[in-house]
């Protein structure tokens, strides 16, 4: 699936969105080595957007970094409230704004500089954007969500299983379905 997202390049604090290209070339390179590597990432050519932090790209819209949303994405696009850890590109986010049957979406963001970065993009008033850290946020009393989402770590690695097991501890009674990015990844390391 691609996601094309019109989020503007731009520089906010130590944080950075930028277009860059995958070239013919760097595919190939990539998807021939991805043969012999497990858990390698299979890419396709293109120009995508990528948000930084410093020098670590925290996300894109790549296909392959899409595919680790896609259950979320199916499930979010069928419900009317939904809750999201971590705004990033706001990937997810716009392609589950299409569907009309999505009411409402609140994000949790830790970095001001992200929401400077990436709000702007998203005007719909079904978005609610909260700067605050995800395991400091607290629901309103008796709010409850049909999906939650947790997408607020930068690596793929089994030391997030942690954090991910205590969010959806803290949220598991505030909705009938949720899950962590790549938290199956992070299981087999």
């Amino acid at each position: 699936m691609d996601i094309q997202i019109n989020v503007p390049n731009g520089k906010s604090g130590d944080w950075i969105v930028e277009s860059f290209e995958i070239s013919e070339e760097d595919a190939k390179f990539n998807n021939m080595r991805a043969m012999f590597s497990p858990g390698q990432r299979i890419v396709k050519p293109g120009i995508f957007k990528r948000l930084m932090r410093n020098s670590t790209v925290v996300m894109s819209n790549t296909p392959a970094e899409i595919s680790d949303h896609l259950s979320f994405i199916y499930k979010a696009k069928k419900v009317k409230k939904i809750l999201i850890n971590g705004l990033g590109l706001g990937v997810a986010l716009s392609e589950i704004l299409k569907s009309d049957i999505v009411k409402s979406v609140t994000i949790i963001e830790k970095s001001k500089n992200v929401i400077n970065l990436v709000s702007d993009t998203y005007k719909d008033n079904r978005i609610n954007i909260i700067n605050c850290d995800a395991f400091e946020f607290k629901p309103p009393k008796g709010k409850k969500y049909n999906v939650v989402w947790h997408d607020i770590w930068d690596y793929i690695c089994k030391d997030n299983l942690k954090e991910m097991t205590k969010l959806h501890r803290k949220y598991g009674k505030r909705t009938d379905w949720q899950g962590s990015w790549c938290k199956e990844l992070c299981k087999r390391y």
